[in-house]
Order: C-alpha cells, then structure tokens, then sequence
C-alpha cells in the first residue's frame, strides 16, 4: 500500500495553518510538506517554499516527496481580488492547473476549495441548491466557477480523483484575517476581546452563511477519506453551517461582553455580499458522505471568545 504523503499550497493562510496541523496531528509530522509563498511557522514536519505559478517547482516537490494527494490552498480572496482582478484571475487559475497537471502526470487526489462565490446575484439565495445558476460578479467567483468545472474535467477526461467543497465564511481563532468579504465575523470576535468598538463594513441585515473552523477542517478531511464511488459531485459540494448578519453575531457577542459595541460604515464589499446566498442547501454532501456540522451560532461564539481570551492572555504575559 503507498504511503499517503501530502502537499498543501497555501500552507500559511487562514484555513491552511490549520489544516496542516490537524493533517501532521493525523498523518505523521513527515507525511504533510507544508508550502507557501513566504516563510510561515508551522509547527514541526517539512516546510518548503513555493510560488504556485511555478510549475516546475511544484512538479520537483511532487517529485522528491513522492506526494500522493494535495491540497490546493493557494488563491487570491475576494475583497482583495477586486482591488488587482487580472493578477487574482492569473494566480487562482494557472496555479490550479499547475496543480492539475502536476497531478495528472502521477495520478494524484486533490483537494480544490471552492465557495459561495461561485453564485451570483442570479442564484437563489435561500438554501441555495447544490446544481443552480452560478453567475458570479466577482474575479474571485469566476475563478472559483471555472475553477470547478476544470475539477470535472479533469475527473471525466483523465479519470482525475479531484474533490471539492464550497466553503461559505471562516470563522477560527486560530489566524487573523485574510481579505475575505467574511472576514467581519472574524474580526469582530478580536475587537470585543481587546475591550474596542468594531466598525463593520457590511450592513447590520446582510445574512450570509458561515462555517466554524473545526466544522470547515473535519469537512475537508470527512470528503478526502470518503469512498471514491460514494461521490456524486464532481464539481464542489455545498457546504453549510450556519447563517446570521452583523447584528446577530454582535447580540450574541454581547451576551458574553455586554459592553461591546458595534458601528456600520458599508464599503464596496457590501455589494460584493449581497451578490451571495444568504443559507446553503448541504443535502447532497450530508447523504454521500454524512457531513454534519456540530457548531451553531452560539456555541462557535463561546468557542471563539474563549480561545482568544486565553491567546491574547498569554501574548500580554509573554509581552
């Protein structure tokens, strides 16, 4: 049996710091070679750099390593997308199919993250359907639309093992943000731990669906190990969690810190938001392979403040 070995691009971003630990807590330190742009701690277990426009180099990696399976990672995010669109277009798509091919020359499993932002302002937006309109009005979005139909292709031409979810938002303790239209419900989570009023910029009713890190990390890893003929999808599953606005996260802040305030000054993100569904139907994923997420909008909250209380409580004792 070939000894599972995996790569992860994009190992220093928000879900890919946590994905290598949980994969070298899973796997062995060795078994997970972590890559990124830039020089990231990691924990123990092999870190190599790595420019995923680079073909070659991440063709040697796969290489030397004897990779069985990656984990592509690496992608310019939304809100930062919008601001450099050719530069997001040309890092999320040739990276891909730096991936693909590298992939397909070895007969590797990929992990491709999808998102919410492979719908558009066209698609229904409650319990948005696993097959609907995808018309996305983000460079972000397109890429991830057409990021997803070349994971098909790639399965039905080549007979590829490539799989894939549509994250909705991120919510972990663990990273700051990343440049996500999302990442208000991360950030909020710091600001009433340092005692600071939080300024959104999405406006107080804007719902959009979301998912806590633990939930989004056993997801990824429930899909990986699943049985190949179980797939139905080969495009990226939905996935759910669950969905709330501005106001509601900050109600539910309050009921642990009754003192913190929250103020809307809505930017170009807002209509960023308001292009993506509001709740998710994650049916598909939970009959092909029992995805089931355990975190609601209270318990995440707890969660959430409890381990940054104790993160920033231990930087003010180091410092």
């Amino acid at each position: 049996m070939t000894k599972k070995t995996i790569l992860i691009t994009g190992a220093g971003g928000q879900i890919g710091s946590v994905l290598t630990k949980t994969l070298r807590d899973t796997y062995g330190a060795n078994s997970v070679i972590a890559t990124d742009i830039r020089s990231t701690e990691l924990g123990d277990g092999p870190f190599e750099l790595l420019d995923v426009l680079n073909g070659n180099r991440l063709h040697e990696l796969v290489n030397r390593y004897r990779v069985t399976e990656i984990y592509h990672l690496a992608a310019i995010l939304s809100a930062r997308g919008e601001q450099n669109p050719k530069i997001a277009w040309d890092i999320n798509m040739d990276s891909l199919f730096n991936v693909l091919d590298a992939a397909k020359e070895r007969n590797l499993k990929v992990f491709f993250p999808s998102s919410i932002a492979a719908f558009g302002p066209n698609t229904p937006k409650v319990n948005t359907p696993q097959d609907t309109i995808t018309q996305p009005t983000t460079v972000y979005g397109i890429s991830k639309a057409a990021g997803e139909n070349w994971c098909q292709y790639y399965f039905l031409k080549y007979g590829l093992d490539v799989r894939s979810v549509r994250f909705p938002g991120i919510i972990g303790y663990q990273s700051l943000p990343g440049g996500g239209t999302t990442d208000y419900a991360v950030d909020i989570y710091h600001k009433a731990i340092l005692g600071e009023d939080f300024t959104c910029f999405l406006g107080p009713d804007t719902r959009l669906p979301m998912l806590y890190m633990d939930d989004a990390i056993q997801g990824v890893l429930q899909l990986m190990s699943a049985p190949k003929d179980k797939l139905s999808i080969r495009t990226s599953y939905n996935l759910a969690g669950v969905s709330f606005t501005p106001a509601e996260i900050s109600a539910e802040i309050q009921k642990h810190h009754p003192d913190f305030k929250i103020h809307y000054a809505p930017d170009f993100r807002q209509a960023i938001a308001d292009s993506w569904p509001q709740s998710i139907d994650d049916q598909q994923a939970r009959q092909d392979w029992n995805w089931q997420p355990q975190f609601d909008l209270a318990r995440m909250t707890a969660d959430m403040l409890s381990h940054l209380q104790e993160q920033y409580l231990v930087g003010v004792e180091k410092g």
